[in-house]
């Protein structure tokens, strides 16, 4: 919520779109962040002050370890690209604005800055990385074909999270996970 609320334009959006925008994009930009915290070389992930591999997070549920294999891949393939903080930031915050996501109003307006921090993202990318990674793929591609996977990942996320609320109703989450991650909106 705090990385949205630095995007520029995004608090002139009608919270309403916010709200959407966030709930759609939060489980997204977490595992982009997740890149940060991969250990490319092991493959383990930080979690707190300990180095955890990927098969800590299994479980028996082939769904969850579905969403959890593809998490890694994910935030490994980001890792793998190497980018600055800035960029970093600029992908998200292109992630984050997605103007197709269900329930938007203002679509004009959320596509121009989606569209503004695109042009920038790719200003940034071919400043810092101007040869192709593979062939004539390009960083920048790279990361835009990223894009569904993350939209998979989400749906995924939210499908094994209803999953794990019906068999443990007891839970009680925190109140911001359970705004952002309501599975019956």
């Amino acid at each position: 919520i705090e990385f949205a609320k630095m995007v520029p334009g995004f608090m002139k959006l009608s919270q309403d779109d916010q709200i959407v925008l966030l709930k759609a994009g939060s489980f997204e930009l977490a595992i982009l962040r997740m890149s940060r915290y991969i250990d490319l070389s092991s493959g383990c992930v930080l979690y707190g002050d300990t180095m955890l591999p990927q098969d800590a997070f299994y479980t028996t549920d082939t769904s969850e370890v579905k969403l959890v294999t593809l998490a890694f891949e994910v935030s490994r393939g980001v890792a793998e690209l190497k980018l600055t903080e800035t960029e970093l930031a600029l992908y998200s915050a292109c992630v984050l604005l997605s103007s197709d996501r269900a329930g938007l109003k203002g679509l004009a307006e959320i596509g121009r800055l989606g569209q503004a921090v695109l042009r920038a993202l790719r200003i940034e990318l071919d400043r810092n990385h101007a040869l192709p990674i593979k062939g004539d793929v390009t960083v920048y591609d790279a990361l835009l074909a990223k894009i569904p996977t993350l939209r998979e990942l989400s749906m995924l996320h939210m499908e094994t999270l209803g999953k794990f609320k019906r068999t443990t109703p007891h839970l009680d989450f925190p109140a911001l996970h359970k705004e952002l991650f309501s599975v019956d909106s």
